[in-house]
Order: C-alpha cells, then structure tokens, then sequence
C-alpha cells in the first residue's frame, strides 16, 4: 500500500502536468485549430489533457480514502485544475501537504 506521500506526490505530479497540458491546449492547440486549419492538433492534446484530468480525480478519489485530507482541499485542487496555470499557483501548498504527509 503506497505512503500518504506517495499517494500526494503523485497527485501532485499528475496536477502538473495536467496544467501544462491545460496550457498547451489552449495556448497551442486551440490557434492550430481555428488558424491553420489544423483541428488533429486538438484531438491529439485533449486527449492528453482528458486523460491526464481523469488520472488527477482517481489520485483525489484515492487522497480522500486513504489519507485525513479535508474534502476542501481536495476540491480545491480539483478547482485549480480548471484555471488556467491554477495547477502551478497551487505547487507550493502541495509541496507543504506532500511534507506534512506521515
């Protein structure tokens, strides 16, 4: 059974990750789309971003049931996920939950 620290750290990787592909999708992808005329460029990073947001809710799902985190925190970096670089404005908290983490 992974370590309460594990489990965040891979939350916390996976958020990262997530936003990135949040930013490249919007930033990237998106333009290709609408601009060049190139609409694989979107399929391509949404699926990536999807999978990576799914990936993200099962690491809280499972944050949830095996560790003492407060259901706002947890929805709270499921909100982060949704905003723009929200994912990285939250690393540090993370870092501090990750190290408080027995």
């Amino acid at each position: 059974m992974p370590s309460e620290k594990n489990i965040i750290a891979f939350v916390r990787r996976v958020a990262l990750f997530e936003g990135a592909s949040f930013i490249l999708l919007l930033g990237v992808a998106m333009p290709l789309k609408y601009y060049a005329g190139m609409p694989l460029a979107v399929r391509i990073v949404g699926l990536a971003h999807g999978l990576l947001l799914i990936a993200l809710c099962a690491g809280l799902l499972q944050i949830l049931m095996k560790t003492n985190w407060p259901g706002k925190r947890a929805v709270l970096v499921f909100i982060a996920a949704l905003v723009p670089f929200g994912p990285f404005l939250l690393d540090r908290k993370m870092i501090e939950w990750e190290r408080e983490a027995p």
